[in-house]
């Protein structure tokens, strides 16, 4: 058929068939409510029964295999998707939910924050703006922040995927302030080159990236030297300052640490609020788990300061138990986010009813426009524990923290490697015990050898998993403790497990020409 008109093949007319993705009749929906039903109570039994299970599986390489099947053409019923998942996905997940999960610094989530992941996933609401009650649920956290963090009324904040975009939030505020507004149109120029920022060596790798990303450069940012504590050096930063500004450079942002991602260390905040005020540079803080310590009337003194910051980004998924992902950004200043982030469009026009009302909008204030509601999951947690009970929690894991440091200094095995600030305890296995070492000393490249193995032998093991790190170039044991189900008998767990796979890699080690010892792999099993 050829519309004559335009010379070009026209459709046939047909009937149009029904192509809407629901379940097609009533017996359909009861079916798939059952089936709901059975779903959600198989997570909660995974969440009851954590303890049971091992933290971590590794994932067999038949499975990884049929995971890489072609594009289906036709339905799979729900019921046979959902024994895929409890019989392959579910066995072999991260294990961060775990108790003995110990080893980077991700919340464990809360029966609570499943509901909450459930309802907004069936209102699927997209909160990049328009005029609805999801946005003043994210209101009313950004309320709640304020008031935590004793910020103005005049802040903005925004719920984002983690601390590294809201990290590069702040940097990007901070940037189009030393710049001036009109650089998001014109560009980064020569003034965009000169620009400098200052952070702690000990500073999470976000930063440089956030600063790569924003266009200035991760060698424009300058790494400050950690004192004993692990904490930023201020007369170091002052000297570096001093220098830049000598060389023709313009320093614009410090970037302070609440809780640094090796052994949790905390800048002092409140000097450099005071050196930044000073210097006029923009004073951002990365808290992406450390500054919910505020919720806490114990902790909270250690992070004396954070309410003089500029701008602080900060994660909800972990030390709020919210489950992913749910990270957080708060500028003290409205207008300054909405220089960075505001970009009028015809298709974004606001109008003062309908939809279109409620301006500004969420999109005014960070790079997204297509946003999930990530705020009803904080919004639930908060509400169903309050603020004294989430703080009781905080507060716990680092008593968890400090028991766990005074069991490691009174054990000539093992050594600890770093003060512990808050959560993190860094140690290493040294097996110090003759019987232990076997007659055969270890050098320090051994020792570092020897305790990244067994980590992965704690791992494999479904025992704990810990993590590892560099501490004064020495390979730690890193154990953070984060989830708000973990108690010491899940500490006696971990240091029994240590010491056994320590004595078997010990036993089965020989030592090569270079000193280094040759662990068997059939030691672990």
């Amino acid at each position: 058929m050829t519309d004559t008109a335009a010379g070009s093949p026209t459709l046939p007319t047909l009937p149009i068939q029904p192509t809407s993705l629901d379940p097609a009749d009533p017996a359909a929906w009861e079916a798939f409510r059952a089936q709901a039903h059975r779903m959600l109570d198989d997570m909660i039994g995974h969440l009851r029964t954590l303890r049971e299970q091992p933290v971590w599986r590794p994932i067999p390489a038949a499975l990884r295999t049929r995971w890489r099947e072609p594009l289906p053409a036709q339905p799979v019923p729900v019921a046979e998707l959902h024994e895929r998942f409890l019989a392959e996905v579910l066995p072999h997940a991260v294990g961060n939910a775990h108790p003995r999960f110990m080893g980077w610094v991700q919340g464990a989530g809360t029966p609570e924050g499943l509901l909450a992941e459930m309802l907004a996933a069936g209102l699927n609401a997209n909160v990049g703006g328009r005029d609805q009650m999801p946005l003043e649920v994210e209101r009313q956290v950004v309320h709640w922040m304020r008031e935590l963090f004793d910020f103005p009324d005049t802040a903005s904040g925004l719920l984002v995927t983690g601390s590294s975009t809201a990290n590069l939030i702040g940097v990007l505020v901070a940037r189009t302030r030393a710049l001036g507004v009109d650089s998001r149109r014109d560009g980064l120029g020569a003034d965009g080159l000169r620009l400098v920022a200052y952070t702690s060596a000990a500073a999470h790798g976000c930063v440089a990236q956030a600063m790569a990303i924003a266009g200035l450069g991760s060698a424009a940012l300058r790494r400050v030297p950690v004192d004993a504590d692990h904490r930023i050096e201020l007369a170091a930063l002052r000297r570096m300052l001093a220098a830049d500004r000598a060389a023709g450079l313009q320093p614009f942002l410090v970037v302070g640490t609440a809780g640094t991602v090796d052994v949790g260390a905390i800048d002092d905040l409140d000097a450099l609020a005071t050196l930044c005020a000073a210097e006029r540079l923009w004073f951002h803080v990365d808290g992406a788990f450390g500054a919910l310590a505020r919720l806490s009337p114990a902790l909270a003194p250690r992070l004396a300061g954070i309410e003089r910051a500029d701008s602080l980004a900060l994660d909800f998924h972990k030390w709020g138990q919210v489950p992913y992902d749910a990270g957080f950004v708060l500028v003290r200043e409205q207008s300054a986010q909405l220089a960075a982030f505001a970009s009028p469009a015809a298709y974004l026009a606001r109008h003062p009813r309908g939809l279109a009302a409620g301006s500004p909008w969420p999109c005014d204030l960070g790079p997204d426009l297509s946003r999930g509601f990530r705020a009803l999951k904080v919004w639930f947690t908060v509400m169903a524990h309050g603020r004294e009970r989430l703080g009781a929690a905080i507060e716990a894991s680092c008593r968890l923290a400090r028991r766990l440091a005074e069991r490691v200094d009174a054990d000539a095995r093992l050594q600890r490697l770093a003060p512990v600030a808050l959560n993190i305890v860094c140690l290493r296995y040294v097996g110090a015990a003759p019987d232990d070492a076997g007659g055969t000393p270890l050098d320090e490249a051994a020792l570092d050898a020897l305790n990244a193995e067994l980590v992965a032998d704690l791992h494999e093991s479904g025992v704990a998993a810990p993590s590892t790190t560099t501490i004064g170039g020495r390979t730690a044991v890193r154990v953070a403790l984060v989830n708000h189900r973990t108690v010491e008998a899940d500490l006696d767990l971990l240091l029994e497990a240590l010491h056994h796979f320590g004595r078997l890699r010990l036993r089965q080690a020989r030592v090569s020409g270079s000193g280094l010892p040759i662990l068997s792999d059939e030691s672990s099993r």
